[in-house]
């Protein structure tokens, strides 16, 4: 599993109408998808109480070849038609696993990271971590939840969708899920993934 996301950050007055339209009209393209587990279509407004307005879709892909062939290919030309190119954030995955809510639409999702120190193992703070992620998307509301890592940075992403409108205290950034592609979530591998 690989995560995926990038941000598109727009003017504080931007019409947040024509991102929920683009995606009422678009998001259903990506529902087969080849290798993409899902793509939650992801936004932020400042009405909200976030500190951006911000067009920001995160992506589980099942498969290389599916995040190859839509980096590559007409899905995101259209992005960087309309918007330029946005730099592309990508994690390994760690784990996955389904919620207590993981048949209901998600309509929240929250993204966390957390520094993994210069001091610590490596191994065992993944491990703890994986332990704790397994724990937390057992929590009410939950629809599914990724964790994942970026060794460049040595950072720990914990990306979790939630069926209700809000989010626990402590579950990081907040966004609105405005679609949800799954085409192969039931294809990602559950538990720890190594």
């Amino acid at each position: 599993m690989h995560a995926m996301q990038y941000e598109i950050t727009l003017p504080a007055d931007y019409d947040m109408g024509i991102i929920r339209e683009r995606v009422a009209t678009r998001g259903h393209l990506l529902d087969d998808f080849p290798g993409l587990g899902l793509k939650a279509y992801l936004m932020r407004e400042r009405a909200d109480g976030s500190p951006v307005q911000q067009y920001a879709p995160f992506y589980l892909w099942s498969t290389p070849e599916g995040m190859n062939s839509f980096l590559w290919g007409p899905g995101f030309q259209g992005i960087v038609n309309d918007f330029g190119r946005p730099v592309v954030r990508h994690w390994a995955g760690l784990a996955y696993e389904e919620g207590p809510a993981a048949p209901r639409a998600p309509r929240t999702a929250t993204r966390r990271t957390t520094p993994l120190g210069e001091g610590i193992a490596p191994g065992e703070a993944v491990a703890e971590a994986v332990r704790r992620h397994a724990e937390e998307a057992g929590a009410e509301g939950v629809v599914c939840s990724a964790l994942a890592v970026d060794p460049r940075h040595w950072e720990l992403l914990s990306f979790t969708l939630w069926a209700g409108t809000e989010a626990p205290a402590g579950a990081g950034e907040r966004f609105q899920v405005l679609h949800l592609s799954a085409p192969g979530r039931s294809a990602l591998r559950t538990g720890r993934l190594w």
